[in-house]
């Protein structure tokens, strides 16, 4: 929670100063363009036992979904249960990403109505092919199918292994310089 309210804070602070000077956020090192995670946001949104965390969340979100685009703000809100009852706000997330469902009529909740008529079958994706998904971007009610490479543990720990986040830059491409 402490995470999402910062984050409206931090737009609100942004919007005031950009007020009336700036139209467009252009992303730099003073204002970057943040990024919020949430993973498993049903449980912010449904599962919680504290109803007023739950209402806080909602807020937050809504809050960074509808006002954050023009000041450099986005949440990335990844669940598993897509039902009404979980997550009320979809309609706030422009794009929608879905991956392998459950059943057919969780398409149209994910994808929006019709998606199965345009062809999106992601209750149909096979589950021994990771990393596949349908995604309908805003503007586009027509979804395309994608697959996401595989990156495994070993990829992540050469890559971090060998990145100085320090000078920016790989740390085996300074040793070469």
């Amino acid at each position: 929670m402490a995470l999402l309210e910062d984050a409206v804070a931090d737009r609100q602070q942004r919007a005031e100063r950009y007020a009336g000077r700036v139209r467009a956020h252009t992303p730099s090192v003073d204002d970057p363009f943040d990024v919020v995670v949430l993973d498993e946001v049903a449980f912010l949104t449904a599962y919680h036992p504290d109803r007023d965390l739950r209402r806080r969340a909602e807020s937050a979100m809504a809050t960074l979904t509808s006002q954050g685009r023009s000041v450099g703000f986005t949440v990335l809100a990844a669940l598993q249960e897509p039902r009404k009852s979980v997550m009320n706000l979809r309609n706030l997330f422009p794009d929608k990403i879905a991956l392998c469902l459950d059943e057919a009529s969780q398409v149209d909740m994910v994808l929006g109505s019709d998606a199965r008529d345009r062809g999106a079958d992601a209750h149909l994706i096979d589950p021994d092919m990771p990393g596949t998904a349908l995604v309908r971007l805003v503007g586009s009610k027509i979804p395309s199918r994608v697959r996401a490479a595989y990156v495994s543990d070993t990829d992540i720990d050469h890559m971090t292994g060998n990145y100085d986040s320090s000078a920016g830059s790989s740390a085996q491409e300074d040793t070469a310089a």
